[in-house]
């Protein structure tokens, strides 16, 4: 970027804003005016200049550079910060998972001339709560009245935080002190208490919840209501009032996911009423709601589980017929169906066709396959399955991979025992107490002395000389 002579904090601002590279950009702030030479009359920041590049920097998690920023600002005296700046600095922190460092700012911003309000407090516990800092959380919450009276959204956030760390009775409470305090729930209020008493297999209490949220607080249910009402009913096998529900969303011009009907497709299948799973689809196209990459895997498995591989490949035509993508997870549930049947031939055929049908295989992908041509003594296709999964950096299965050495030790196959030790030992891929397990069973076998010399050799180099004694 070229030099500019005479450049305004405005200049600066204007620059900042066009800058798209984080890296360049603090570069830039931190030397705005390469021309100026006068000590003397150093560069007068605004506030807007700061915001832009603690903006740049907190998304871009530089966390070191915005300390840097932090701390000029807090020296640059002409400048008064707003409350939501540091609230974004706080959120930063929580997005890094760094709690301390949320907790430090919101400490020190009376030292940058900021005072702190419930707003900021609501960042912080925010930003805690993405961390599961659950004990600071209590801890603000032990000091909150010294900022101003808890809003709707610090109980929200709370309650949120007392759900998820298991202590939902506390969440309760928070919720009768809210209203108490003649705080108004909201419907995130409400969403976070429902599915947490369904949690809890308390749905009675819940679906009681949901009543008096419009009959008693005049706050309509939403989605996410619903939702953990329908999952929890079709949980207990209560379909039908799991089905009325969802009608009953419909009526409250509540517009249905496909979440919700992935769930009560889910529930058909495995109640043995897969007969009805069409017309749950026409309607859900008729409601304007596609089924997505879950809806479809919804399906994929229940053919799965019923061993119907024909209907499971009819889903991945369908979908992409309907511009919808196939996810790795549908294709594991097909693999898993296919060996689980023995069918060898064909689960490796697909696992190898599924880059070309624009899937990559995952690690569980490679542990299926692995799994299951080990299961049917396919030692040799194993082997090369192994190689090229450790290759990519996955690992297999301690237990499974250390079945497989053995089979492979007892049924005399050395030569596949031979490649799949270099294998692990190129791979470096198992930890010490497994390499021991390797040598007791590799030592036994004076066939491939080649792979125990290469073996101990490796662990010498790597100071692993103890593990050679169960030779």
């Amino acid at each position: 970027m070229s030099a500019v002579k005479n450049i305004s904090s405005f200049r600066l601002a204007s620059l900042l804003r066009r800058e798209k590279n984080p890296s360049a950009a603090i570069k830039l702030f931190q030397n705005p005016d390469p021309e100026s030479t006068n000590p003397k009359r150093p560069f007068r920041y605004s506030l807007l200049c700061y915001d832009l590049i603690i903006t740049r920097l907190g998304s871009s998690k530089m966390f070191h550079e915005l300390d840097q920023v932090l701390l000029q600002l807090k020296s640059d005296t002409r400048i008064v910060p707003t409350e939501i700046l540091f609230c974004n600095v706080i959120n930063y922190f929580g997005r890094g998972r760094l709690p301390a460092r949320a907790l430090h700012v919101f400490d020190e911003m009376p030292q940058y001339r900021c005072q702190r309000t419930v707003k900021s407090v609501n960042s912080l516990l925010s930003a805690l709560l993405k961390c599961g800092a659950f004990d600071e959380m209590k801890e603000v919450l032990s000091r909150i009245d010294e900022y101003g009276k808890p809003d709707a959204c610090t109980y929200n956030i709370l309650i949120d935080g007392y759900s998820r760390s298991g202590c939902f009775d506390d969440a309760l409470k928070l919720f009768d002190e809210m209203v108490k305090k003649k705080v108004k729930p909201t419907g995130v209020t409400f969403g976070t208490l429902v599915n947490g008493l369904c949690k809890n297999f308390k749905v009675k209490e819940a679906l009681k919840m949901k009543h008096d949220m419009l009959k008693v607080y005049g706050v309509y249910p939403t989605v996410h209501v619903y939702a953990s009402l329908i999952k929890a009913l079709c949980q207990m096998g209560e379909l039908s009032l799991a089905f009325k529900l969802k009608d009953e969303a419909y009526e409250g011009k509540i517009k249905v996911d496909s979440a919700i009907y992935s769930t009560l497709i889910s529930s058909l299948i495995k109640a043995g009423r897969s007969e009805e799973v069409s017309g749950i689809l026409e309607e859900m196209r008729g409601k304007g709601c596609e089924p997505d990459t879950v809806t479809y895997n919804v399906l994929i498995n229940g053919f799965c589980v019923e061993n119907d591989l024909e209907s499971a490949y009819g889903v991945l035509d369908q979908m992409v017929e309907k511009g919808v993508k196939p996810d790795v997870i549908g294709y594991n549930m097909i693999l898993g169906a296919l060996f689980r049947i023995q069918n060898w031939k064909e689960g490796t055929y697909l696992f190898e066709d599924m880059p070309r049908r624009g899937c990559v295989p995952d690690i569980l992908s490679y542990r299926i396959v692995f799994d299951g041509l080990c299961q049917g003594s396919q030692f040799e296709e194993a082997a090369v399955v192994l190689d090229e999964m450790l290759f990519k950096g996955y690992k297999p299965r301690k237990d499974r991979l250390e079945r497989f050495l053995q089979r492979l030790s007892e049924s005399g196959k050395l030569e596949i025992l031979g490649k799949v030790i270099g294998s692990l030992n190129k791979g470096n891929s198992v930890d010490a107490d497994f390499w021991s397990v390797i040598m007791r069973i590799v030592c036994k076998e004076p066939a491939i002395s080649d792979s125990v010399d290469l073996l101990l050799n490796t662990l010498k180099e790597e100071g692993l000389s103890s593990t050679m004694q169960h030779c």
